[in-house]
Protein backbone atom coordinates (compact mmCIF):
# COMPACT_ATOMS: atom_id res chain seq x y z
CA UNK A 1 0.00 0.00 0.00
CA UNK A 2 1.42 3.37 -1.05
CA UNK A 3 2.32 5.90 1.71
CA UNK A 4 0.09 9.27 0.95
CA UNK A 5 1.63 12.58 1.60
CA UNK A 6 -0.16 15.15 2.96
CA UNK A 7 0.73 18.52 2.45
CA UNK A 8 0.88 20.44 5.96
CA UNK A 9 -1.05 24.13 6.14
CA UNK A 10 1.17 26.97 7.12
CA UNK A 11 -0.92 27.61 9.66
CA UNK A 12 -0.50 24.48 11.60
CA UNK A 13 3.09 24.72 12.04
CA UNK A 14 4.21 25.47 15.14
CA UNK A 15 4.32 29.26 16.31
CA UNK A 16 8.38 29.39 17.06
CA UNK A 17 8.11 27.61 13.28
CA UNK A 18 5.99 30.12 11.81
CA UNK A 19 7.92 33.31 13.34
CA UNK A 20 11.18 31.99 11.90
CA UNK A 21 9.66 31.59 8.07
CA UNK A 22 8.41 34.88 8.40
CA UNK A 23 10.88 36.86 9.72
CA UNK A 24 12.85 36.07 6.18
CA UNK A 25 9.96 38.81 4.65
CA UNK A 26 10.11 42.14 4.18
CA UNK A 27 7.69 44.21 5.56
CA UNK A 28 6.34 44.61 1.81
CA UNK A 29 5.62 40.85 1.38
CA UNK A 30 4.95 40.80 5.09
CA UNK A 31 1.77 43.23 4.42
CA UNK A 32 0.47 41.16 1.85
CA UNK A 33 0.90 37.86 3.01
CA UNK A 34 -1.07 38.66 6.38
CA UNK A 35 -4.27 39.26 4.15
CA UNK A 36 -4.53 36.16 3.40
CA UNK A 37 -6.40 35.46 7.05
CA UNK A 38 -7.65 37.77 10.19
CA UNK A 39 -4.89 35.48 12.21
CA UNK A 40 -2.12 36.71 10.31
CA UNK A 41 -3.27 40.28 10.14
CA UNK A 42 -3.17 40.59 14.01
CA UNK A 43 0.40 39.16 14.09
CA UNK A 44 1.64 41.33 11.28
CA UNK A 45 0.31 44.21 13.30
CA UNK A 46 0.76 43.59 16.87
CA UNK A 47 2.93 40.73 17.12
CA UNK A 48 6.04 41.76 19.08
CA UNK A 49 8.15 38.30 18.69
CA UNK A 50 7.86 38.27 14.76
CA UNK A 51 9.21 42.25 14.40
CA UNK A 52 11.69 41.34 17.19
CA UNK A 53 12.80 38.26 15.20
CA UNK A 54 13.07 40.38 11.81
CA UNK A 55 15.17 42.86 13.46
CA UNK A 56 17.37 40.16 15.07
CA UNK A 57 17.43 38.44 11.56
CA UNK A 58 18.94 41.29 10.13
CA UNK A 59 21.05 43.48 12.13
CA UNK A 60 21.10 40.90 15.56
CA UNK A 61 25.07 40.73 14.59
CA UNK A 62 25.60 44.36 14.37
CA UNK A 63 23.59 46.11 17.01
CA UNK A 64 21.98 44.91 20.37
CA UNK A 65 18.20 44.78 19.28
CA UNK A 66 16.71 44.77 22.70
CA UNK A 67 18.52 47.96 24.00
CA UNK A 68 17.17 50.66 21.77
CA UNK A 69 14.97 52.51 23.06
CA UNK A 70 15.47 51.12 26.69
CA UNK A 71 14.34 47.93 25.52
CA UNK A 72 10.35 50.02 25.52
CA UNK A 73 10.00 50.46 21.94
CA UNK A 74 8.09 48.52 19.51
CA UNK A 75 9.84 46.32 17.18
CA UNK A 76 7.84 47.85 14.59
CA UNK A 77 8.91 50.98 15.02
CA UNK A 78 12.14 49.91 15.74
CA UNK A 79 12.54 48.16 12.24
CA UNK A 80 11.71 50.90 10.53
CA UNK A 81 14.20 53.24 12.11
CA UNK A 82 17.15 50.70 11.67
CA UNK A 83 15.97 50.17 7.64
CA UNK A 84 17.05 53.46 7.54
CA UNK A 85 19.95 54.28 9.57
CA UNK A 86 20.97 50.84 7.58
CA UNK A 87 21.81 52.96 4.32
CA UNK A 88 23.96 55.41 6.79
CA UNK A 89 26.57 52.72 7.26
CA UNK A 90 29.37 53.34 5.28
CA UNK A 91 31.85 56.23 3.98
CA UNK A 92 30.36 59.73 3.33
CA UNK A 93 31.92 62.71 2.30
CA UNK A 94 32.11 66.41 3.59
CA UNK A 95 30.30 68.98 0.57
CA UNK A 96 29.01 72.27 0.74
CA UNK A 97 30.08 75.73 1.16
CA UNK A 98 33.59 76.72 2.59
CA UNK A 99 31.63 78.92 5.02
CA UNK A 100 29.78 76.16 6.73
CA UNK A 101 32.48 74.12 6.92
CA UNK A 102 35.27 76.19 8.76
CA UNK A 103 34.61 75.11 11.50
CA UNK A 104 34.75 71.33 10.94
CA UNK A 105 37.92 69.43 10.60
CA UNK A 106 39.85 69.68 8.16
CA UNK A 107 38.85 66.03 7.12
CA UNK A 108 36.35 65.65 4.59
CA UNK A 109 35.50 61.80 5.29
CA UNK A 110 33.45 60.54 7.67
CA UNK A 111 32.24 56.57 8.33
CA UNK A 112 28.89 56.09 9.94
CA UNK A 113 29.06 52.73 12.11
CA UNK A 114 26.93 50.17 14.32
CA UNK A 115 27.36 50.44 17.84
CA UNK A 116 25.25 48.59 20.80
CA UNK A 117 22.37 50.60 20.58
CA UNK A 118 23.13 53.71 18.45
CA UNK A 119 24.90 54.46 14.99
CA UNK A 120 28.08 56.78 15.53
CA UNK A 121 29.84 58.56 12.93
CA UNK A 122 33.79 59.24 12.94
CA UNK A 123 35.76 61.80 11.36
CA UNK A 124 38.47 59.67 9.34
CA UNK A 125 42.06 61.37 9.30
CA UNK A 126 45.28 60.26 7.89
CA UNK A 127 47.89 60.01 11.27
CA UNK A 128 50.87 61.99 11.35
CA UNK A 129 53.43 58.88 12.42
CA UNK A 130 54.44 58.03 8.67
CA UNK A 131 52.57 55.42 9.28
CA UNK A 132 49.24 53.82 7.76
CA UNK A 133 47.31 54.15 10.58
CA UNK A 134 44.14 56.41 10.88
CA UNK A 135 42.98 58.33 13.20
CA UNK A 136 39.24 57.89 13.83
CA UNK A 137 37.09 60.31 16.43
CA UNK A 138 33.64 60.33 17.17
CA UNK A 139 31.58 63.29 16.68
CA UNK A 140 27.98 62.04 15.95
CA UNK A 141 25.67 59.78 18.05
CA UNK A 142 22.43 58.53 16.87
CA UNK A 143 20.09 56.81 18.48
CA UNK A 144 15.95 56.82 19.52
CA UNK A 145 14.33 57.31 22.83
CA UNK A 146 11.93 55.13 24.49
CA UNK A 147 8.97 56.86 23.15
CA UNK A 148 10.07 56.64 19.32
CA UNK A 149 11.57 59.89 19.15
CA UNK A 150 15.38 60.14 17.55
CA UNK A 151 18.29 61.17 19.74
CA UNK A 152 20.78 62.32 17.88
CA UNK A 153 23.72 64.35 19.47
CA UNK A 154 27.09 66.11 17.88
CA UNK A 155 30.29 66.57 19.67
CA UNK A 156 31.58 69.37 17.50
CA UNK A 157 35.44 68.71 18.71
CA UNK A 158 35.26 65.02 19.94
CA UNK A 159 35.80 65.57 23.56
CA UNK A 160 33.56 63.05 25.03
CA UNK A 161 33.13 59.55 25.22
CA UNK A 162 29.69 59.15 25.32
CA UNK A 163 27.87 56.11 27.81
CA UNK A 164 23.95 54.54 27.72
CA UNK A 165 23.42 56.87 30.29
CA UNK A 166 24.27 59.83 28.11
CA UNK A 167 22.67 58.97 25.41
CA UNK A 168 19.38 57.86 27.48
CA UNK A 169 19.62 61.89 29.00
CA UNK A 170 20.51 60.51 32.38
CA UNK A 171 24.12 61.61 33.07
CA UNK A 172 22.95 65.14 31.91
CA UNK A 173 26.23 65.73 29.87
CA UNK A 174 24.33 65.25 26.55
CA UNK A 175 21.57 68.24 27.08
CA UNK A 176 24.49 70.42 28.76
CA UNK A 177 27.61 69.66 26.64
CA UNK A 178 26.45 68.16 23.37
CA UNK A 179 24.49 69.94 21.12
CA UNK A 180 21.37 68.04 19.57
CA UNK A 181 21.13 67.75 15.81
CA UNK A 182 18.62 66.98 13.44
CA UNK A 183 20.01 63.93 10.89
CA UNK A 184 17.95 65.17 7.40
CA UNK A 185 18.16 62.51 3.97
CA UNK A 186 17.97 63.96 0.70
CA UNK A 187 16.99 60.58 -1.10
CA UNK A 188 19.54 57.68 -0.26
CA UNK A 189 22.86 59.59 -0.73
CA UNK A 190 22.58 63.15 1.08
CA UNK A 191 22.41 63.93 3.74
CA UNK A 192 22.08 67.16 6.09
CA UNK A 193 23.25 67.29 10.10
CA UNK A 194 21.83 70.35 11.26
CA UNK A 195 21.30 72.01 14.80
CA UNK A 196 17.92 71.43 16.22
CA UNK A 197 16.73 75.16 17.83
CA UNK A 198 13.29 73.90 18.62
CA UNK A 199 14.48 71.27 21.51
CA UNK A 200 13.37 71.98 25.08
CA UNK A 201 14.22 68.88 27.10
CA UNK A 202 15.20 65.79 26.00
CA UNK A 203 12.58 63.45 23.73
CA UNK A 204 10.09 66.19 24.37
CA UNK A 205 10.47 68.20 20.77
CA UNK A 206 8.44 66.19 18.04
CA UNK A 207 9.75 67.63 15.58
CA UNK A 208 13.08 66.74 15.52
CA UNK A 209 14.30 65.26 12.70
CA UNK A 210 12.82 63.38 9.98
CA UNK A 211 11.96 60.08 12.42
CA UNK A 212 9.07 60.69 14.22
CA UNK A 213 6.68 57.96 16.31
CA UNK A 214 3.53 59.00 14.54
CA UNK A 215 4.91 58.47 11.51
CA UNK A 216 5.73 54.09 12.09
CA UNK A 217 2.34 52.95 12.94
CA UNK A 218 0.78 52.82 9.75
CA UNK A 219 3.64 52.94 7.30
CA UNK A 220 3.99 49.40 6.24
CA UNK A 221 -0.46 49.04 5.40
CA UNK A 222 -2.30 52.04 5.41
CA UNK A 223 -5.25 52.14 3.72
CA UNK A 224 -5.69 54.31 0.75
CA UNK A 225 -8.25 56.38 1.89
CA UNK A 226 -7.00 57.16 5.42
CA UNK A 227 -3.08 57.56 4.01
CA UNK A 228 -4.42 60.62 1.95
CA UNK A 229 -5.91 61.98 4.96
CA UNK A 230 -2.86 62.35 6.67
CA UNK A 231 -1.04 63.78 3.17
CA UNK A 232 -3.58 66.11 3.16
CA UNK A 233 -3.86 66.95 6.55
CA UNK A 234 -0.21 67.07 6.60
CA UNK A 235 0.09 69.66 4.16
CA UNK A 236 -2.80 71.72 4.90
CA UNK A 237 -0.95 72.41 8.86
CA UNK A 238 1.90 73.44 6.66
CA UNK A 239 0.31 76.22 4.38
CA UNK A 240 -3.02 76.67 5.32
CA UNK A 241 -2.59 80.55 6.22
CA UNK A 242 -5.61 80.17 8.49
CA UNK A 243 -4.85 76.95 9.99
CA UNK A 244 -3.29 75.98 13.36
CA UNK A 245 -0.49 74.82 12.11
CA UNK A 246 0.59 78.12 10.52
CA UNK A 247 0.63 79.74 13.83
CA UNK A 248 2.25 76.85 15.69
CA UNK A 249 5.20 77.35 12.46
CA UNK A 250 5.18 80.95 12.83
CA UNK A 251 5.69 80.98 16.94
CA UNK A 252 8.57 78.46 16.83
CA UNK A 253 10.08 80.28 13.66
CA UNK A 254 10.13 83.12 16.31
CA UNK A 255 11.79 80.81 19.05
CA UNK A 256 14.37 79.77 17.11
CA UNK A 257 15.39 83.48 16.15
CA UNK A 258 16.04 83.98 19.32
CA UNK A 259 18.62 81.19 19.97
CA UNK A 260 22.15 81.34 18.73
CA UNK A 261 23.27 78.55 16.20
CA UNK A 262 26.33 76.66 18.12
CA UNK A 263 26.18 74.49 14.49
CA UNK A 264 25.81 75.33 11.47
CA UNK A 265 24.80 72.51 8.51
CA UNK A 266 26.80 70.02 7.18
CA UNK A 267 25.96 68.38 3.90
CA UNK A 268 26.94 64.96 3.61
CA UNK A 269 27.23 62.62 -0.14
CA UNK A 270 27.71 59.14 0.57
CA UNK A 271 30.66 57.27 -1.09
CA UNK A 272 28.91 54.42 -2.92
CA UNK A 273 31.21 51.31 -4.29
CA UNK A 274 33.73 51.62 -1.44
CA UNK A 275 34.82 47.79 -1.90
CA UNK A 276 36.37 46.08 -4.72
CA UNK A 277 34.54 43.07 -6.62
CA UNK A 278 35.77 40.65 -9.05
CA UNK A 279 34.58 42.45 -11.95
CA UNK A 280 35.89 45.73 -10.54
CA UNK A 281 39.01 44.80 -8.56
CA UNK A 282 40.29 48.24 -8.40
CA UNK A 283 37.16 49.86 -7.06
CA UNK A 284 36.84 51.61 -3.80
CA UNK A 285 38.39 53.61 -1.57
CA UNK A 286 42.14 53.35 -0.57
CA UNK A 287 45.00 54.53 1.54
CA UNK A 288 48.66 55.28 0.31
CA UNK A 289 51.92 57.18 1.12
CA UNK A 290 52.44 60.03 -1.15
CA UNK A 291 55.27 61.86 -3.13
CA UNK A 292 55.40 63.71 -0.06
CA UNK A 293 55.85 60.79 2.28
CA UNK A 294 52.50 61.65 4.17
CA UNK A 295 49.15 59.18 4.41
CA UNK A 296 46.32 60.36 1.91
CA UNK A 297 43.03 58.79 0.90
CA UNK A 298 42.09 57.35 -3.22
CA UNK A 299 38.89 57.10 -4.73
CA UNK A 300 38.97 54.95 -7.70
CA UNK A 301 35.98 54.76 -9.12
CA UNK A 302 34.35 52.75 -12.70
CA UNK A 303 32.50 55.46 -14.94
CA UNK A 304 29.43 54.54 -17.28
CA UNK A 305 31.80 54.58 -20.63
CA UNK A 306 34.16 52.04 -19.69
CA UNK A 307 36.78 53.91 -17.52
CA UNK A 308 38.70 53.81 -14.07
CA UNK A 309 39.16 57.02 -12.71
CA UNK A 310 41.21 57.58 -9.63
CA UNK A 311 41.45 61.05 -7.16
CA UNK A 312 41.67 62.20 -3.64
CA UNK A 313 39.27 62.19 -0.81
CA UNK A 314 38.87 66.11 -0.75
CA UNK A 315 35.99 68.84 0.00
CA UNK A 316 33.76 69.35 -3.16
CA UNK A 317 35.50 73.16 -2.60
CA UNK A 318 38.16 72.12 -2.94
CA UNK A 319 41.45 73.44 -5.42
CA UNK A 320 41.42 71.22 -9.16
CA UNK A 321 44.01 68.79 -8.04
CA UNK A 322 40.46 67.20 -5.66
CA UNK A 323 38.40 67.32 -9.01
CA UNK A 324 40.86 66.36 -11.53
CA UNK A 325 41.90 62.65 -11.43
CA UNK A 326 45.09 61.61 -10.67
CA UNK A 327 45.06 59.01 -13.11
CA UNK A 328 42.62 57.79 -15.98
CA UNK A 329 41.92 54.90 -18.59
CA UNK A 330 39.62 53.77 -21.17
CA UNK A 331 41.30 50.50 -21.27
CA UNK A 332 40.29 47.97 -18.64
CA UNK A 333 42.36 45.15 -20.07
CA UNK A 334 44.65 43.88 -18.36
CA UNK A 335 47.93 42.05 -19.00
CA UNK A 336 48.86 39.14 -16.89
CA UNK A 337 51.90 38.12 -15.81
CA UNK A 338 54.95 37.39 -17.12
CA UNK A 339 55.64 40.64 -18.47
CA UNK A 340 57.90 41.51 -21.33
CA UNK A 341 61.63 42.54 -19.87
CA UNK A 342 61.07 46.16 -21.12
CA UNK A 343 57.79 46.24 -18.56
CA UNK A 344 59.75 44.30 -15.79
CA UNK A 345 62.73 46.83 -15.64
CA UNK A 346 59.86 49.71 -15.54
CA UNK A 347 58.16 48.14 -12.18
CA UNK A 348 61.72 46.66 -11.04
CA UNK A 349 63.49 50.32 -10.59
CA UNK A 350 60.92 52.22 -9.08
CA UNK A 351 60.64 52.61 -5.43
CA UNK A 352 57.45 51.77 -3.39
CA UNK A 353 56.36 54.62 -1.70
CA UNK A 354 55.49 52.96 1.57
CA UNK A 355 56.42 54.02 5.56
CA UNK A 356 59.32 52.29 7.11
CA UNK A 357 58.56 49.19 9.23
CA UNK A 358 59.36 50.41 12.24
CA UNK A 359 56.43 53.63 11.43
CA UNK A 360 54.09 50.60 10.56
CA UNK A 361 54.12 47.37 12.51
CA UNK A 362 51.41 45.75 10.76
CA UNK A 363 53.62 45.62 8.05
CA UNK A 364 55.32 42.50 10.00
CA UNK A 365 52.28 40.75 10.60
CA UNK A 366 50.45 41.30 7.73
CA UNK A 367 50.52 39.29 3.93
CA UNK A 368 51.40 43.09 2.39
CA UNK A 369 55.25 42.68 3.01
CA UNK A 370 57.73 44.40 0.93
CA UNK A 371 57.99 41.78 -1.46
CA UNK A 372 54.83 41.86 -3.37
CA UNK A 373 54.48 39.35 -6.63
CA UNK A 374 52.54 40.95 -9.41
CA UNK A 375 49.82 39.24 -11.14
CA UNK A 376 48.40 41.78 -13.59
CA UNK A 377 49.28 45.03 -14.94
CA UNK A 378 47.23 48.17 -16.78
CA UNK A 379 48.18 51.07 -18.72
CA UNK A 380 47.19 54.54 -17.31
CA UNK A 381 47.31 58.23 -18.15
CA UNK A 382 47.18 61.24 -16.34
CA UNK A 383 46.54 63.61 -18.76
CA UNK A 384 43.61 65.79 -17.64
CA UNK A 385 42.94 67.05 -21.02
CA UNK A 386 41.24 63.66 -21.50
CA UNK A 387 38.57 64.50 -18.81
CA UNK A 388 38.88 68.26 -19.09
CA UNK A 389 38.36 70.26 -22.53
CA UNK A 390 39.94 73.62 -21.54
CA UNK A 391 43.18 71.60 -21.32
CA UNK A 392 43.34 70.08 -24.56
CA UNK A 393 46.24 70.62 -26.29
CA UNK A 394 48.84 72.19 -23.31
CA UNK A 395 50.11 68.46 -22.34
CA UNK A 396 53.84 69.38 -24.18
CA UNK A 397 54.90 65.50 -23.89
CA UNK A 398 52.29 63.24 -23.71
CA UNK A 399 54.44 60.23 -22.93
CA UNK A 400 55.37 61.87 -19.85
CA UNK A 401 51.77 61.17 -18.83
CA UNK A 402 51.64 57.90 -19.10
CA UNK A 403 51.66 54.97 -16.42
CA UNK A 404 51.22 51.97 -15.17
CA UNK A 405 49.06 49.79 -12.55
CA UNK A 406 50.59 46.83 -11.00
CA UNK A 407 47.82 44.55 -9.01
CA UNK A 408 49.36 42.57 -6.41
CA UNK A 409 48.33 39.18 -5.74
CA UNK A 410 46.91 40.13 -1.97
CA UNK A 411 44.16 41.86 -3.84
CA UNK A 412 45.71 45.38 -3.28
CA UNK A 413 47.94 47.50 -6.00
CA UNK A 414 50.39 50.40 -7.12
CA UNK A 415 50.51 52.62 -9.63
CA UNK A 416 53.52 54.92 -10.83
CA UNK A 417 54.16 56.86 -14.24
CA UNK A 418 56.70 56.80 -16.62
CA UNK A 419 58.40 60.79 -15.57
CA UNK A 420 58.33 59.45 -12.13
CA UNK A 421 61.00 57.11 -9.76
CA UNK A 422 58.12 55.61 -7.75
CA UNK A 423 55.42 53.45 -6.84
CA UNK A 424 52.75 54.32 -4.93
CA UNK A 425 51.11 51.47 -2.80
CA UNK A 426 47.43 51.58 -1.69
CA UNK A 427 45.90 49.13 1.00
CA UNK A 428 42.45 48.96 1.92
CA UNK A 429 41.24 51.46 4.52
CA UNK A 430 38.20 49.42 5.87
CA UNK A 431 37.30 45.25 5.04
CA UNK A 432 33.86 44.07 5.23
CA UNK A 433 32.77 46.63 7.02
CA UNK A 434 35.57 47.19 9.72
CA UNK A 435 38.24 50.12 9.39
CA UNK A 436 41.86 49.30 9.56
CA UNK A 437 44.35 50.60 11.68
CA UNK A 438 42.61 52.78 13.84
CA UNK A 439 43.85 54.89 16.57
Amino acid sequence: MEETSIPLPFGDFPDDVQLCVLSFLLPADLAAFSCTCKRFVSLYRHDQRLWFSMCHRRWGSKTLINRWGSGKISYKILYRILHEYDNLIGFWRRCGDAAATAASSSSPLVFFEWAPFYITCSRITPSKDGGYEVIKKPFLWMSVASNGEPVNYLDPDGKFALTEEDLMGESGLAENELIQVNVSFIGECHAVVEENLGFSGFGKDSSSGNLRGEDYENVYGSPPDKLMTEIYQYFANRTSPSGNGSRRQKRKGKDKQGRIRKWEPEHFVKIVNCSPKPARPLQGLWKGICENMSLDFYLVSYDDVGGIACRKVGDSNRALTYHAPIFWTSNLTFIESPFSPEEDHIYNCRLHLRPPVEADQSLLLSSDSRDISVSHMLYINSSYDLVIPDLVGTIANPRQMEGRIWQYENGTFGFGFLRDSYIIDLKHIAVDGHLLDTV
